[in-house]
């Protein structure tokens, strides 16, 4: 994995359209790669948290607790309806059974590896033309678009577990945007 500076070195994906082009290159690889960027960009936890989920974690459920490996704090992570459905029909295709992980490894009773699910994503983001992409893409993702439909910076700092509103839009790459998009028609 290429040395970054931290989660701010890579950009949530912002363009709805990119957003499609991956889910289909991804459905075209594997559905398991296809699901754990749909559910990462769904749910906003961090990839470590989301890598070992097990599906009695998340089957039926309209919430499960995760312990967050950073934070080491248990949080509640809201299901709703559509990722619910998704997740039902992602577990009965892929045959999954109460104990399984919901991303398995290839390599054994293990599930994928932060390694692993970053090469996926880098992968599919060099098929669709991105850059700056890594695996807090997907926890930015999701809370880019929640913000950008809610505009409840204070929700989302809550989601994050951020201290400050302004570091929520900062992870989210929101002040770079407002600050380039007020300066694009600026003229004296």
């Amino acid at each position: 994995m290429p040395k970054k500076t931290g989660s701010n070195a890579v950009q949530p994906i912002r363009d709805k359209e990119k957003i499609q082009a991956i889910k289909k290159y991804l459905m075209k690889k594997s559905q398991r790669d296809h699901f754990l960027f749909h559910m990462g960009i769904n749910i906003g936890i961090r990839i470590s948290d989301l890598i070992q989920l097990k599906v009695c974690d998340v089957k039926g459920k309209r919430f499960t607790y995760v312990k967050e490996q950073k934070t080491g704090n248990k949080k509640k992570i809201t299901i709703n309806p559509s990722l619910r459905d998704a997740i039902e029909d992602y577990i009965d295709l892929m045959e999954l059974e109460s104990e399984d992980w919901l991303f398995p490894s290839r390599k054994g009773d293990k599930h994928i590896t932060r390694v692993q699910a970053y090469r996926i994503l880098n992968d599919a983001a060099k098929h669709v033309g991105l850059e700056e992409i890594g695996t807090h893409s997907l926890r930015k993702t999701f809370g880019y678009h929640y913000y950008q439909k809610t505009k409840d910076v204070a929700m989302l700092q809550e989601i994050f577990g951020h201290s400050a509103p302004s570091i929520t839009l900062r992870y989210i790459g929101i002040n770079d945007e407002m600050i380039g998009e007020s300066l694009e028609d600026f003229v004296l």
